[in-house]
């Protein structure tokens, strides 16, 4: 248990109430009674969407009296993505997104929003299920640096792979199994990234949506890179090619 970590009915009712970033909170299945009603609305109103859990589960957590309620506390506010393009236009800049699909290692989720910060990335797009926690070890691991970039948590990706699409942002989908390499696509254009799970990669529904997939070369033996390390090779090879434009 930590800073980040809260349990109780109405201690996580407060914290919503008070204006808490919420960053994943678990409840307990089938729970009940008049404060419960009082937390469900809250969470109806500030859009923050439960994880039904089995009570072994809570317990795992904690073992004191958590009520059938637990949740995470981060200090990094979320944003919304569809706010932060129509403000980059307007501002005449070029949008460069990134999008993290499920993402489960707190590590490597920091080190990747290090190297995304600098870098100049606009946003990072993660899932509202299914990430790591944006939580202090996060933080710690980004070396602060998730203070100074702007996270998004939607509840669908591919719906925020289409919305970017409407607005004018090409999507590269990072795939061992694409046909392009990182060398071959425009990143000079609004574009957004994605970067997927550690084991299984980018989702079929997201992969299926984006405009290009892309590969980083493998020369050795060994068939993949850790996700921090791929990511930051892409986002470099981006932030090349936009030196190269700026200076022509």
């Amino acid at each position: 248990m930590n800073d980040d970590f809260i349990f109780g009915l109405r201690p996580v009712l407060e914290a919503i109430e008070a204006g808490k970033t919420i960053d994943k909170i678990f409840v307990q299945n089938a729970l009940q009674g008049e404060i419960y009603a009082e937390l469900k609305a809250a969470l109806a109103k500030n859009k923050i969407r439960p994880n039904y859990v089995p009570v072994e589960k809570l317990n795992r957590f904690t073992r004191k009296n958590h009520q059938g309620v637990v949740a995470f506390i981060s200090d990094v506010p979320f944003h919304k993505i569809e706010n932060i393009i129509p403000e980059l236009f307007e501002e005449g800049k070029t949008p460069f997104i990134l999008i993290l699909d499920r993402l489960t290692d707190v590590r490597n989720f920091g080190a990747i929003c290090r190297t995304a910060e600098c870098v100049g990335i606009d946003a990072i797009v993660i899932p509202e299920k299914g990430g790591a926690p944006v939580n202090s070890d996060a933080i710690k691991t980004s070396a602060g640096a998730l203070y100074n970039i702007k996270i998004c948590k939607e509840n669908n990706l591919a719906h925020v792979v289409d919305f970017l699409q409407q607005s004018g942002v090409s999507v590269f989908a990072a795939s061992e199994k694409a046909q392009k390499m990182i060398y071959d696509v425009d990143f000079t254009e609004p574009c957004a990234i994605v970067m997927g799970n550690e084991e299984t990669g980018i989702s079929k529904e997201v992969l299926h949506h984006a405009d290009e997939k892309i590969k980083l070369p493998i020369e050795g033996k060994t068939q993949s890179l850790n996700v921090s390390v791929a990511c930051g090779a892409i986002l470099y090879e981006a932030v090349r090619q936009k030196h190269i434009k700026s200076n022509l």
